[in-house]
């Protein structure tokens, strides 16, 4: 099983309060995703703030508008620095998304590291190399101009994937 990593650094400006208070909210994931995803929370209730073991449903259309069920728990929480979320049911055969907030003067570096594997093998390989991998970086560098739409710029963006 091939793993790969993407990794994206964002410094946000503004009060790291604030900052992790929108980003624990599960709400506002639909924020900060693009629009032809038509991303839903569909979650019957779920907390103002995440917590570790809570299971978070969605409907996404990530591919040529095909409706898709996505499932994540939030396996780890401490308040204020990380969050991890982990896929139960969906398209990945591995998904681990961690979030850090790192506080620095005038708000937060946020990094998000992503390890994730695609299934069906070699079938798979060729998937990520000709689709899936450029549309993850698309969706990560849709990410940051989002956050810069709602937060504001503060320094360089960083989106690697290997």
């Amino acid at each position: 099983m091939a793993v790969h990593m993407l990794k994206a650094v964002q410094q946000i400006p503004g009060s790291p309060d604030a900052i992790w208070s929108f980003f624990a909210n599960p709400a506002n994931l639909a924020k900060i995703t693009p629009e032809a995803m038509n991303f839903q929370v569909i979650s019957d209730k779920w907390e103002k703030e995440i917590y570790p073991g809570q299971i978070i449903e969605y409907h996404v259309r990530p591919l040529l508008g095909i409706k898709m069920y996505w499932m994540t728990e939030i396996t780890q929480v401490k308040s204020g620095e990380f969050f991890i979320d982990e896929q139960r049911k969906g398209p990945y055969k591995l998904w681990h998304h961690q979030h850090h907030f790192e506080k620095t003067e005038g708000g937060v570096m946020m990094t998000d590291l992503l390890h994730y594997s695609i299934p069906y093998g070699f079938i798979g390989s060729i998937a990520n190399a000709i689709l899936v991998r450029s549309k993850l970086r698309a969706l990560f560098e849709h990410r940051v101009k989002a956050i810069e739409r709602i937060f504001g710029k503060m320094g360089d963006t960083q989106v690697h994937i290997r």
